[in-house]
């Protein structure tokens, strides 16, 4: 397959995908990649790192058409290429497009994928890389702009198009090898309560077994790899203590993301309320419509009480009027209401019975001798 990956300034998309292409290399396999940024510092050596934004619109333009000329004569002939560019650029130019569409559409490209992450962690990365002043608002904007630009950009290219989250990298790398090596293998959106079992650490470990158990046999778009509602949660409750900062541990759902203590401002998390949880429906929307079916883990909760949330609820409704197929997992004793029985393909008690049939229904596809 021949993937466009796209991502804001900040996600550090060339970490990510040479961890995909390490992957490959794992199972003996080979995915060519290439990222256009490095190739255009080759091309101007004059350039000074980290300063390649601040360039005249038409150097970087004549740069980029170099780099990609060099893309369209090396990759032909190549089974799996990734190209590692933006859609978008918001800087001190304003907003502006990062491609040539003649190029895009002579590389003949299978899908366009846009990488995201915590809007925290980008933030971070953003700062740490480049000399820029920018809030948490701005990082979310530019967030949203990459997502669109890449989505008009496979439609009217008539391809696939594709949100992956960066999240827990162990898991989400061999996602985005599936993606580009394995496009047989099933897509699954992982459906599961969140915030209202935050300090349910068994339900956590039920939820994580689950996620865990579909992770080895599907593609899967995990609504929980990307998870701000946390920070807003901890800045929310830093605010009503007067604290000006919050020191925060970026999470993957369920634990830590393994990533130092980041510091950041409370008014900023604050003041993009509105953009997270905005940011949450619309996304995880369009990573059901961008699976093939639904599976939705609902645990009990102590009394009986089924781990139904509100969001999950809306997520199968979702799943169902967009003729997804939905499968539920129902832990609690008490049967589940004719409003879930209804619009389900099919309920079944625990996770080993819904891999076994799903296993007898042929939705796991043959892989090579390493299991990926």
């Amino acid at each position: 397959m021949r993937a466009i990956v796209t991502g804001q300034v900040g996600m550090d998309k060339k970490q990510y995908l040479q961890g995909v292409v390490d992957f490959a290399g794992q199972q003996g396999e080979s995915i060519e990649l290439y990222n256009i940024g490095d190739m255009m510092y080759a091309e101007g050596r004059d350039v000074r790192p980290g300063r390649i934004l601040d360039l005249p619109w038409s150097r970087l333009n004549s740069l980029r058409r170099a780099a990609f000329k060099d893309v369209l004569a090396e990759s032909k002939g190549q089974e799996n290429v990734i190209v590692n560019t933006h859609a978008t650029f918001r800087w001190r130019h304003g907003l502006f497009s990062a491609f040539d569409w003649d190029q895009i559409e002579a590389f003949e490209p299978d899908m366009f994928v846009c990488l995201v992450d915590n809007i925290e962690v980008v933030h971070h990365r953003l700062h740490g890389e480049h000399e820029i002043d920018a809030t948490l608002k701005d990082c979310m904007v530019w967030r949203e702009e990459e997502i669109l630009a890449t989505e008009m950009l496979a439609h009217a290219m008539r391809k696939p198009f594709y949100i992956l989250s960066r999240g827990r990298h162990n898991i989400t790398t061999r996602t985005g090898f599936r993606l580009i090596a394995r496009p047989d293998m099933k897509k699954v959106y992982p459906s599961f309560p969140m915030s209202h079992v935050v300090d349910m650490p068994d339900v956590l470990k039920e939820i994580e077994d689950f996620r865990g158990a579909l992770a080895d046999h599907f593609v899967t778009f995990d609504p929980a790899d990307v998870d701000e509602k946390l920070l807003l949660d901890n800045a929310i409750a830093a605010a009503k203590e007067g604290q000006d900062f919050l020191d925060y541990e970026p999470h993957a759902y369920g634990g830590s993301r393994g990533m130092p203590t980041l510091r950041v401002k409370v008014r900023e998390v604050l003041d993009i309320a509105g953009d997270v949880d905005g940011q949450i429906y619309m996304r995880d929307f369009k990573l059901i419509d961008q699976s093939d079916m639904i599976v939705s883990y609902v645990p009990e909760l102590p009394g009986g009480v089924p781990g139904l949330s509100s969001g999950v609820e809306r997520e199968l409704q979702h799943a169902f009027e967009h003729t997804k197929e939905v499968y539920i997992v129902w832990k609690p004793e008490k049967n589940p209401s004719p409003f879930i029985t209804e619009t389900a393909s099919k309920v079944f008690r625990s996770v080993e019975e819904s891999l076994e049939f799903f296993e007898k229904e042929g939705m796991f596809v043959q892989t090579n001798l390493f299991g990926q």
